[in-house]
């Protein structure tokens, strides 16, 4: 990315759904470090490649190769992690419990993020579940 504010913003939201992710998933008795890892990857490709077109589908592919080509995680947990970033984008959906966790954190990170700006309309349902769930108040 050659814009610096555009670059940090993306730094910024990733770290910061990568650490809810992180909070979730050890309220929820879930693995932290492929929760983190999901965080960390789930936005990259539209980072990279300046898109948001079937960007959740597109960024599972482009995690999948990256974990693979690092060798960090098993099959397993590369499947685990590119399953969240996948389904991430399907905010009225229920899917696996990591993929639950990623789409959960991202809800947070957009709406604790910048207070003034109002919650997302396809985000509010689980936004309210979430404040429920973590007895955060008005």
């Amino acid at each position: 990315m050659d814009d610096n504010q555009k670059r940090a913003a993306a730094v910024a939201h990733l770290h910061g759904v990568s650490l809810a992710a992180v909070m979730i998933a050890k309220k929820r008795g879930e693995n932290a470090e492929l929760a983190a890892m999901a965080g960390l990857l789930h936005d990259l490709y539209a980072y990279k490649s300046g898109s948001y077109d079937d960007h959740a589908h597109k960024g599972a592919e482009y995690a999948r190769k990256l974990l693979e080509e690092l060798g960090i995680t098993s099959a397993d947990e590369t499947d685990i992690i590119c399953s969240a970033i996948w389904h991430h984008d399907s905010k009225a959906e229920v899917d696996s419990p990591m993929d639950e966790i990623l789409k959960d954190a991202d809800v947070i990170h957009h709406s604790l993020g910048d207070p003034t700006k109002e919650i997302k309309p396809h985000e509010l349902a689980r936004y309210n579940r979430l404040c429920l769930e973590f007895d955060f108040r008005s």
